[in-house]
């Protein structure tokens, strides 16, 4: 075999790694996207736990089929690059979101979520959704109103009473 097929066969097997460990996959076509704005969409990337890598369509196409997500071909020509989040799912999708529509280049074909091809809408509605610890937040805001609001009903008759002695006191 040629080492030029063995480096193709290493990159499919990467791409395999990534799309397995990621939680949430986009595909974008990067095209007109200049060199300052890469920089910084990768940096904001590297921040928060995703990563962005340019490889060949057709050795992305490979890795997909391989690993049983089908229906891409239709989506994977031109310029592609793709998009990893690896902490969450929602990090990633923000980034590219942001970056659209601070350059007005990038464009998403598609994404990946949970092992299922998803379009481009989905990608952007999760964009939408805030981020775990402001959910997470949110949740325990709801779980504390019922005992908040219990502690208040308590403690209103004894605040009633003593603001009845307080206006008896001062006529």
């Amino acid at each position: 075999m040629s080492a030029n097929l063995e480096a193709k066969k290493l990159i499919v097997e990467e791409i395999k790694q990534k799309i397995s460990n990621a939680k949430s996959i986009a595909f974008v076509d990067y095209r007109g996207l200049t060199v300052d704005a890469d920089y910084k969409m990768r940096k904001a990337f590297r921040e928060n736990g995703s990563e962005y890598k340019v490889y060949k369509n057709r050795l992305m196409l490979r890795a997909l089929n391989d690993l049983g997500i089908t229906g891409c071909d239709k989506f994977l020509e031109g310029t592609t690059a793709v998009a990893f989040s690896n902490e969450d799912e929602v990090s990633m999708p923000k980034i590219l979101m942001q970056t659209i529509e601070e350059t007005k280049k990038l464009e998403i074909k598609f994404g990946i979520l949970d092992g299922k091809v998803v379009d481009k809408e989905a990608v952007e509605a999760l964009a939408k959704l805030p981020s775990k610890e402001t959910l997470l937040a949110m949740l325990l805001g709801l779980l504390k109103a019922p005992i908040r609001n219990l502690a208040y009903v308590l403690n209103e008759p004894t605040c009633s009473m003593a603001r009845a002695i307080k206006s008896i006191a001062e006529k």
